[in-house]
């Protein structure tokens, strides 16, 4: 699950309750949602639309939190979500360019293209992940929070028409994945994932994905 599908959900939700005459304003295409971490979702829609998060949060499978209605997904079904959507977070995003050289970790466009082609070598040579026994650590979940961020900063970089917001955020996947490239937790399926939003994010600025450096 992503913040879009969350965003999907918690519409439903309010088309619900107006159905059922608990809501007699709008129903919104969309929703604020915000990442608190791994798989940790939160949105404010009950408060801006004056209903009952109780209500919503019970509709979602979630819990209320300080007034926002609060969603807890399993890391792994993130990662499933995922390696499992070749389109997964794509947008209209304007085209971007890091500097080619050095190809140093100073350069960050060098620290993006390594760190997606240490993602495909990690597919290309090891098996299918045993994802069901998966136990990820902090450094792995810390990973997975930024894969679900991505979506919603592509969406961002298409909405105000600038790249920047998703470049930043293919920096930090790409921090993180070579943070926790040679653990031996979660390996295949984190470089799996980490391959299909850098391989996107890529191609969304203008750039061929390199699985050779």
């Amino acid at each position: 699950m992503t913040p879009a599908d969350v965003s999907a959900a918690l519409v439903a939700a309010v088309r619900d309750a107006a159905a059922r005459g608990e809501y007699a304003g709008g129903v919104p295409a969309d929703v604020p949602v915000f990442a608190r971490g791994p798989g940790v979702f939160e949105s404010p829609v009950a408060l801006r639309l004056g209903l009952d998060p109780e209500g919503i949060a019970r509709r979602v499978g979630g819990v209320v939190s300080r007034g926002l209605v609060r969603i807890v997904v399993p890391v792994g079904e993130l990662v499933e979500r995922v390696r499992n959507d070749p389109g997964y977070g794509v947008a209209d995003v304007p085209e971007f360019a890091w500097d080619e050289w050095p190809r140093t970790f100073e350069n960050p466009g060098f620290v993006v293209r390594y760190a997606y082609a240490r993602a495909r070598w990690a597919v290309r040579w090891a098996g299918e992940p045993d994802v069901a026994r998966t136990e990820y650590g902090a450094a792995e979940s810390a990973l997975v929070s930024l894969l679900g961020d991505f979506p919603g900063r592509a969406a961002q970089a298409e909405r105000e028409r600038d790249a920047r917001p998703l470049v930043l955020c293919l920096e930090k996947v790409a921090w993180a994945y070579h943070d926790v490239h040679e653990r031996p937790v979660g390996r295949v399926a984190l470089a799996e994932a980490v391959s299909v939003v850098l391989g996107n994010g890529l191609n969304m600025i203008g750039e061929t994905p390199r699985e050779r450096i």
